[in-house]
């Protein structure tokens, strides 16, 4: 097992959605959006209050990581909000996650979740952070998870606790070890 010290930078909550329809038409103005300091994660339901808190078509990506530095390298300087991802981090790689099980803990508790499938971006990105945020988010615009257990996740540092390597260096040094000479 392998601990990384990581930071989540913030919470979202969202109700409804507000990005549906066409990029065009505009977002929805009416969906109240909050930013709390702590969320109850429920397992196999997600965050209550979410949008999508127990609907069956998103057990197993009931709640959205987004990593702060992949959309500081693609949005600049636009507010990481617009992406609309339940828990944005500081310090974790995503993508090694996928299909991984691994837990989370902001001092109230570990939370186990399961990583699934890429959050890829959608068309409402060019729209809202500006043009080609989009396509600088493919590959990086988040991962969809499942929580397994129940707990209270809260912003500022926490721990992730995975089974995978984790840190980009000593993966890549790895990968050369393991390659023939």
């Amino acid at each position: 097992m392998h601990t990384y010290p990581i930071e989540v930078v913030s919470l979202l909550v969202s109700p409804r959605h507000a990005y549906f329809g066409r990029p065009k038409d505009g977002a929805a103005d009416d969906v109240e959006t909050s930013h709390p300091a702590s969320v109850e994660i429920v397992a196999d339901k997600g965050i209550r209050g979410d949008r999508f808190f127990g609907v069956r078509a998103h057990t197993e990506a009931a709640v959205t990581f987004l990593a702060l530095e992949a959309w500081e390298a693609a949005a600049a300087d636009a507010d990481p909000h617009l992406a609309r991802r339940n828990v944005m981090v500081r310090g974790l790689e995503l993508d090694p996650l996928r299909g991984v099980e691994f837990t989370l803990d902001t001092g109230d508790g570990p939370i186990r979740f399961r990583g699934g499938r890429p959050a890829h971006p959608c068309s409402w990105m060019d729209t809202m952070a500006g043009y080609g945020t989009r396509k600088a988010l493919i590959g990086r615009g988040g991962l969809r998870a499942q929580p397994l257990t129940d707990g209270i996740l809260r912003v500022g540092p926490g721990v992730v606790v995975a089974d995978v390597d984790l840190d980009p260096a000593r993966a890549a040094d790895q990968v050369r070890r393991a390659q023939p000479i």
